[in-house]
């Protein structure tokens, strides 16, 4: 009998063709005739384009265009705010904005190009915080409009009477920068005219279709004259959605060279180009009662878009309100502002804002545990929900593996007995100190619009093996592994038995595309329904042909066979080849839609997530007090998603994740200096390597959600939550020393333990003067 790999560890289906090289990036794409596109940037976080003299750049051999923004269509695209040209025209807002694009025969050309076009600029103020931009004489950043991009308020309950009944009223401020995705592959395009005039576009994305909405916008096409594939990504982290314009730029050219054009970003544009994480300053304060039960919650976030607002509007709107729905709460009040600076944009980065508020309120909970006595686990634990319970934001937790994943990753970490021995340790040098933090994310997100669905098709070929077709994009997650296991599971073949096509919108069936950890939940059940209808039109027509009735057959070894008398039986390939030829015949393809049955927001209330994700994290560090240096030396994450189809890449992601959280606990910093990005590389940018962080480990809870698909749920995001702030935890555990401004580096550190001796001191100098 076939065996299914649900609950399995198996190397991912498309994993063979990468480590061997054989994997097509979109850089890799290759078109007779192609061109190779390279773009210039402002130099400028704010200035006037007064003159731009292209002929030098035109008049080089190999050069086939130079667009400007006058060469590029009126409209503005943008998510929301619809505020971008392709292409600036009149005025650049940050530095790294696009000004112009060359077309040439080689790459070499296309950058010698790029030195020939003559840009005259008028530089202009430029404002560069946030505190600058709310300043009431501040000037727009867009004309005609102050520069409040958005704005959220909420008050739910009676914050104020619950503050006043509070045992324990602490506040506090906590400051998150941005951080750069850091993925393996620069963002990249390849676009094309195709013989009948449509653009044909292979790129770099999490989303095909709203990246096929995005270009018809920007390019005043209709959607249907365009056509996009993915091509293999490695790795988006939410860089690769829909606020990039790479893809934009390369089809411009495309269409008005009408040839092949190639533009793929070296790091340094990558950095400029993509919108690194949403810096966000978040004041918070919380009431406890004695026992740690939180009865009061106030927040109020000033975060930071950049110059266009793009997606960090619905950033700042998950810190704002996802974490109410982790805890048993029942006053919240909230004031989130995004401001417009001139700062290279922010948006989409994984996790999409749960991460600045859960370093906020785990390092909350954590002082607050310390001076009402408790352990910061009691708290959690108290807290939190359990599967029945609505939050106060109206979401209905149907699964929730939280209290198993905090006992999980603190057992691992022996959490009591390092804490118990803590007053026995000669602290020395190099002390050590254990922190802990709890998370939740959701698993879908009913707020694009009213659906968030996924359509699976599958094909059963003449040789009885599968084919899928979806427009869920795989990034290096899983996705093409997890439809294949559903699809193989279902109808009881082997996995190399079925193949999933690359997301093409012209073949595959619409889809939201990889975001908001709901191509598990919703791409998986949907194929469970396609892959049963598959099944269900095999079984009929072998019942047909076998003369035996349908509820005694069944699938097994490659075969559709009588439960009763085995020997009447077909092959899946006979079986398929029947269903084509004989009268009224046609290929076996099905198709089959699942949405999830949530409800849009009403302002802040409704079940907009089928499923919520929830993990935890310990980890211990040794803190350097002569240096600074921060070392972790042990970390373990659990995850609780759902089910673990695939143990091996739960584990890999939830890994990926502590390190990408790691890096930005105490690493990563980007460094703009007047505006203008100083280390826009990796020997510059430091991000965490394999010698700087410990042997990660990690584990899985299985809650089985109900609305799960075999009750998974997402396992891409939740786990770069806590890592944050369980590291400040343990730093403060470890010398005293509450680091409420990311990263944590050693100047802090050194910063902190001056001030707290500095202290100390005044305290036994006033001691001895009484």
């Amino acid at each position: 009998m076939n065996a299914s790999t649900l609950g399995k560890a198996i190397p991912q289906v498309n994993a063979r063709a990468k480590v061997l090289g054989r994997a097509q990036y979109a850089g890799d794409v290759k078109v007779a005739g192609m061109l190779h596109g390279k773009v210039l940037r402002s130099p400028y976080p704010h200035a006037r384009i007064v003159r731009i003299d292209v002929s030098a750049a035109l008049a080089l051999p190999g050069v086939k265009a130079v667009l400007t923004g006058a060469d590029a269509p009126r409209a503005m695209w943008g998510v929301h705010h619809k505020e971008r040209r392709i292409l600036a025209e009149g005025v650049v807002r940050f530095a790294g904005e696009e000004v112009a694009a060359v077309a040439a025969t080689t790459e070499e050309i296309a950058r010698d190009a790029l030195d020939l076009i003559a840009v005259e600029y008028e530089e202009l103020p430029a404002i560069l915080t946030p505190d600058e931009a709310l300043d009431e004489e501040a000037p727009g950043v867009h004309p005609g409009r102050n520069n409040v991009s958005h704005e959220i308020k909420f008050h739910l309950g009676d914050v104020d009477a619950g503050f006043a009944k509070a045992d324990l009223v602490y506040e506090a401020t906590y400051d998150c920068h941005a951080q750069y995705p850091g993925y393996l592959e620069p963002m990249a395009t390849v676009a094309t005219i195709d013989p009948d005039g449509r653009l044909q576009v292979w790129t770099s994305t999490q989303s095909i279709f709203q990246a096929r909405m995005r270009l018809a916008a920007a390019l005043e096409m209709p959607v249907s004259s365009i056509r996009v594939m993915q091509a293999t990504t490695g790795g988006g982290f939410g860089g690769k959605m829909v606020e990039d314009a790479n893809n934009l730029i390369a089809g411009l050219l495309a269409v008005k060279t009408g040839r092949p054009v190639r533009v793929v970003n070296n790091r340094l544009e990558d950095f400029l180009a993509c919108c690194s994480s949403v810096p966000e300053r978040i004041t918070l304060k919380l009431g406890m009662a004695r026992d740690g039960r939180i009865v009061a919650k106030d927040v109020r976030i000033v975060a930071e878009c950049g110059a266009y607002s793009g997606l960090s509007a619905e950033v700042m709107h998950v810190t704002a309100m996802r974490s109410d729905n982790m805890h048993r709460l029942e006053n919240v009040r909230s004031h989130a502002t995004l401001v417009y600076t001139n700062n290279p944009p922010h948006g989409a980065f994984r996790g999409f804002g749960g991460a600045q508020m859960q370093f906020a309120l785990n390092s909350h909970i954590h002082m607050m545990a310390e001076q009402l006595g408790l352990d910061p686990v009691a708290i959690h634990k108290l807290n939190a929900h359990e599967a029945g319970d609505t939050s106060i934001h109206g979401w209905k937790i149907g699964s929730t593996g939280l209290r198993e994943c905090i006992d999980q990753c603190i057992d691992a970490i022996q959490w009591k007995a390092k804490r118990a021995s803590k007053g026995n340790q000669v602290r020395g040098s190099r002390p050590r100190g254990v922190g802990m933090a709890a998370a939740m994310h959701v698993s879908g997100n009913r707020t694009i619009g009213n659906w968030d669905g996924s359509t699976v098709i599958v094909k059963i070929n003449e040789d009885g093996r599968a084919v899928i077709h979806s427009g869920e994009c795989d990034m290096g997650q899983g996705a093409m592994t997890m439809l294949s296991q559903v699809v193989a599971h279902e109808l009881n073949i082997p996995l190399d038995h079925v193949h999933v096509v690359a997301p093409d919108t012209d073949i595959s069936p619409y889809a939201i595309g990889s975001l908001a950890s709901r191509v598990t939940i919703a791409a998986g059940n949907a194929a469970i329904l396609a892959a049963r209808k598959a099944r269900e039109a095999l079984i009929g027509l072998a019942a047909t042909k076998l003369e035996v009735p349908t509820d005694d057959l069944e699938i097994v070894d490659g075969f559709i066979r009588s439960r009763s008398a085995p020997d009447k039986r077909a092959t899946i390939a006979e079986i398929a080849k029947l269903h084509i030829w004989r009268h009224d015949g046609e290929g076996l393809q099905v198709s089959a839609t699942w949405d999830a049955k949530t409800v849009m927001h009403g302002d802040v209330h409704g079940n907009i997530a089928p499923a919520h994700s929830y993990a935890a994290q310990a980890v211990e560090v040794e803190v350097d007090t002569e240096t600074g240096q921060v070392t972790v030396l042990d970390s373990y994450v659990s995850d609780d998603c759902g089910k673990a189809f695939n143990p091996l890449a739960v584990h890999g992601q939830s890994n990926g994740a502590a390190a990408q959280a790691m890096g930005w606990a105490l690493y990563e910093q980007l460094q703009l200096e007047n505006g203008r990005l100083a280390n826009g590389n990796f020997a510059d940018y430091n991000m965490p390597t394999a010698d700087s962080i410990p042997l990660l480990r990690s584990g899985i809870v299985e809650s089985n959600d109900p609305n799960g698909p075999y009750g998974a749920k997402g396992a891409s995001e939740t786990a770069i939550l806590p890592g944050a702030p369980a590291i400040a935890n343990a730093v403060y555990d470890a010398i005293g020393v509450r680091i409420t401004d990311l990263p944590i580096t050693p100047e802090k550190v050194l910063a902190g333990l001056r001030a707290q001796r500095q202290a100390r001191e005044q305290e036994q100098g006033g001691s001895r003067h009484a």
